[in-house]
């Protein structure tokens, strides 16, 4: 047996329960991960809260790290001992756990399992949003939500080492700072600043080609009055909530916009695609390009506090739980 965190029900925080559960040997195609890191995120808070279905009861968490300790009939690629880590499959909240080995990614020598676990699926997201759904070019602004957030941070170092120019969103002083201090050109106070007049002063009027909003239902809006004529909009998270109920007129009133809502899934979901995608986040820290910042740590089984922490904007960077 081994501990773990589970969902019996949705809601706050206080659903969360350290349990025992069992970890059997891994079937064909699977290998048993012990795990040393696991990463937060906030697609964790939507599965907890509800505003994602799923089936209960619910080990939550899409990111961690570890080492492998035994090996299903049919992994050639993986051995014994092999640091690991993957995003984007649920279960993480364990100390131990059967993954197909199909979803891990090995992991340099020179990024710790902290380090992987806390930002792995934050770096790959930054990776598809920057060269995929939007592929940026240099010279271009760009505007960034939660700039000072997991994402935001790995976004605005990854954009600078692209040549774009990046307004980044933020709610307090503190954030814009952090921001800036990571390549964020333009650090926008929004609990202070009317940040959609700023974005188009920093553009003179023009407006941007793309935003990546994470925030949701209380930025949607105002992220489409950021936007040129036949821009991008790029809702990724909703961490104020889930957009609804949205009139497909107003795309045409603001200039022939375009919106989407892509997923890590989808861009990783081949393993020729995963594997590019994390090599692509370890060549940029490795470079130097991109600095991973894990400010926050908790105790695995203290994960509501982590939880508490994110919700209320509390945190910067990337947070780690550790078994």
């Amino acid at each position: 047996m081994v501990q773990a965190i589970r969902i019996h029900k949705t809601g706050g925080p206080e659903v969360l329960t350290w349990e025992n559960v069992a970890v059997d040997a891994p079937p064909p195609g699977a290998v048993r991960l012990r795990q040393t890191a696991v990463g937060l995120n906030f697609i964790d808070i939507y599965f907890r809260s509800g505003l994602y279905p799923a089936t209960l009861p619910l080990i939550p968490g899409q990111a961690a790290a570890g080492v492998v300790e035994a090996i299903g009939d049919g992994v050639s690629d993986l051995k014994v001992g092999d640091r690991v880590a993957y995003a984007g499959v649920a279960g993480s909240y364990a100390e131990a756990r059967i993954i197909p080995a199909k979803n891990l990614v090995p992991l340099p020598a020179t990024i710790d399992d902290r380090q992987a676990a806390a930002s792995l699926l934050q770096g790959m997201t930054a990776q598809y949003l920057l060269c995929s759904t939007y592929r940026v070019q240099p010279g271009e602004t760009i505007v960034v939500h939660a700039a000072a957030g997991g994402v935001g941070l790995i976004l605005c170092q990854w954009a600078r080492k692209l040549g774009v120019t990046t307004i980044g969103i933020v709610s307090t002083d503190e954030k814009a700072e952090i921001a800036r201090q990571h390549g964020c050109t333009h650090a926008v106070v929004s609990t202070r600043e009317d940040w959609v007049a700023r974005v188009r002063e920093i553009t003179d009027g023009a407006g941007v080609p793309v935003v990546y909003d994470s925030v949701g239902k209380a930025t949607f809006t105002g992220s489409l009055d950021c936007l040129k004529p036949r821009g991008l909009m790029v809702c990724f998270g909703n961490a104020s909530g889930a957009v609804d109920g949205f009139n497909l007129g107003i795309l045409a009133s603001k200039g022939s916009l375009y919106v989407t809502r892509p997923t890590l899934t989808t861009y990783t979901a081949s393993r020729a695609e995963l594997l590019a995608s994390a090599a692509a986040f370890f060549d940029v820290v490795e470079s130097g390009d991109v600095r991973l910042e894990v400010n926050q740590s908790f105790a695995l089984r203290d994960a509501a506090d982590a939880h508490r922490a994110l919700e209320s904007r509390k945190t910067t960077g990337s947070t780690v739980l550790v078994p």
